[in-house]
């Protein structure tokens, strides 16, 4: 069973929410934050990085930085820019991307199910990442960027968005990117009633995105002892249907000491290799390599296409133990310096303005489905890091638990 809490959220004022919001801190440098957040003091930016208030260059775990993101936060709720709501309330948030619909609950999720593993994990996390979210909540006294959860869907919890998605939204916003953000507040006391009735019929929760932010949540729970609201964090939570998840990439920086033609003679034992194409990977166990100013076509061969467990069959996991570790010398994804995972959203052509700038090669990947994810996540495996983009990205700053 899955407990979900209704929590009284800090949100922005209507009329400032598309002023306040922002994409989360860990898709972009400070760089490209600071010109985000330019001549816009009401930016979330400044709470989740909040380095762009301080000299350049800043070290960006210093305690200076958490102190000014607090400072920050605080001014925001002082100037009115963003309110608590006076009870708990559930929410509904929807995004447009396109033509991807997503519409998700947003609720307080139980640290100790996700200690149980009703809320399960995929990936490992990070130290550095872990410690950074720590100390941001530990300063803040809040969540501010939630975690990205999903289920299995259900016909009555649609049925239930559907209905009170047709009320008037008590936000409503474009991003620069062009998604559409729509909030709805959910304070029916029978509604409330219904929705945590119905999850706790949902055996388990999922990850999707937000690993760090979840372990940082209990490593501040347990040094609490889960007292006030640290018990529980701040998620989002789609039904699994409703995913959309784009290819997660990669770069290498060089060939390991080989020739382009050595290294292409190696992949032909791993690989029936077209020449040609645009890098974009139309099924499972199908890559694309950018290498010498050229695209080509992966497809595995069937002796290299299988693995032993879930996690093993996944095509980030077949390239890491048929190429990357034994042909390029990239033992462990999460510490090595001679690999950059390249989000999908950022196209084929990024991958390509890499190499051509001097990188050794690209591989374009397929990206994983929710089922392999959910499937990797029961058999308590874990994935490889950066296994999974999920777009659209949810907006820091539109909801925070207070804790």
């Amino acid at each position: 069973m899955a407990t979900l809490t209704p929590f009284a959220a800090l949100r922005p004022k209507t009329e400032l929410a598309a002023k306040i919001c922002e994409l989360p801190y860990d898709v972009m440098n400070s760089d490209e934050a600071r010109a985000i957040a330019k001549d816009n003091p009401l930016s979330f930016l400044h709470v989740s990085k909040p380095e762009i208030d301080l000299e350049p260059g800043i070290d960006v775990y210093s305690p200076a930085v958490y102190a000014k993101g607090a400072g920050n936060f605080r001014l925001l709720q002082e100037q009115g820019a963003l309110v608590q709501d006076t009870q708990p309330c559930f929410y509904l948030y929807r995004q447009v991307m396109g033509n991807h619909t997503q519409t998700g609950l947003v609720a307080a999720a139980s640290v100790s199910e996700y200690d149980s593993g009703i809320i399960k994990k995929h990936e490992l996390t990070r130290p550095a990442k872990e410690d950074d979210r720590v100390r941001h909540m530990e300063a803040l006294n809040s969540q501010t960027g939630p975690v990205f959860l999903t289920y299995r869907a259900t016909a009555e919890l649609d049925a239930l968005t559907q209905r009170l998605t047709a009320n008037e939204p008590a936000i409503d916003l474009a991003s620069d990117d062009g998604v559409q953000h729509t909030a709805w507040v959910v304070d029916s006391a029978e509604d409330i009633a219904f929705i945590e009735a119905q999850f706790v019929a949902i055996d388990f929760l999922y990850i999707a995105d937000g690993h760090h932010r979840s372990a940082a949540a209990s490593r501040v729970c347990s040094a609490r002892n889960g007292v006030g609201q640290s018990g529980h964090f701040l998620t989002v939570i789609f039904p699994h249907n409703q995913m959309q998840i784009l290819a997660y990439n990669r770069v290498i920086k060089n060939l390991h000491g080989q020739s382009s033609v050595e290294f292409l003679a190696a992949l032909e034992s791993i690989f029936e290799i077209v020449e040609g194409g645009t890098g974009e990977c139309t099924r499972k166990n199908e890559l694309g390599l950018y290498l010498d100013g050229q695209w080509r076509k992966l497809t595995f061969r069937s002796s290299h296409a299988t693995g032993e467990t879930p996690m093993g069959e996944l095509d980030v996991a077949l390239l890491q133990n048929h190429v990357l570790a034994p042909l390029l010398g990239i033992e462990d994804q999460r510490t090595s310096d001679r690999l950059d995972f390249i989000g999908g959203i950022r196209g084929t052509a990024e991958l390509e303005r890499l190499v051509d700038a001097g990188a050794g090669c690209a591989f374009s990947m397929f990206p994983t489905s929710i089922e392999d994810l959910m499937a990797i996540a029961d058999s308590d495996g874990l994935m490889p890091p950066k296994s999974t983009w999920f777009e659209p990205k949810l907006r820091d700053g539109l909801f925070c638990h207070m804790i």
